[in-house]
This record gives C-alpha cells, sequence and structure tokens, in this order.
C-alpha cells in the first residue's frame, strides 16, 4: 500500500516506528520530530498524530496503532500486539 506523508508525518512516523512499544512525550516528539524546543502550543503535536492516523489506522477515532497514553504522550503498538494488523 502507498501512503502520502508530508514530511514532517513521515519523520513522525519514523520516530514511533523506531520506538515502538515506548511512550514519548509531546516534548520529546518535539524535539526529535521538529528538531527544536518548540516554545509554542505543544498540541502542535497531536495535530500531526491526528492527521497522520486517519492515514495508517483502519479507524482513527479508536486507534490500535498509535494510542494516545492519557497525561504521557503516545505509545506505537507492534501491529500484532492487540492480534490484528490494524492497517489498511
Amino acid at each position: 500500500m502507498l501512503l502520502h506523508l508530508t514530511k514532517t508525518e513521515f519523520r513522525l512516523l519514523c520516530e514511533f516506528a523506531h520506538n515502538t512499544g515506548i511512550v514519548l512525550s509531546r516534548e520529546q516528539l518535539l524535539e526529535r520530530v521538529w528538531g527544536y524546543d518548540y516554545l509554542g502550543d505543544s498540541r502542535l503535536v497531536d495535530a500531526h498524530v491526528r492527521r497522520l492516523r486517519t492515514k495508517i489506522e483502519d479507524d482513527p477515532a479508536n486507534p490500535r496503532l498509535l494510542r494516545t497514553m492519557r497525561g504521557l504522550g503516545y505509545r506505537m503498538t507492534a501491529p500484532d500486539e492487540d492480534g490484528e494488523a490494524g492497517r489498511r
């Protein structure tokens, strides 16, 4: 399957893929993906994660691959961790 991702979405997906199973905070993602300490609203990460989910999840409203860890950040799960691939 071919995915059409922006550069930022691609870098974000790579960061999650390299850290599968590890919770990454918004601050870590800002530093690693955007390459600097972002002084603005960290919801920038949320917006990009939301868009990325629409491209990689079967049901973006109920994500299986890219999960929100409330109060901590985000974690990518292995496709078979829940017994389902979760991909289109």
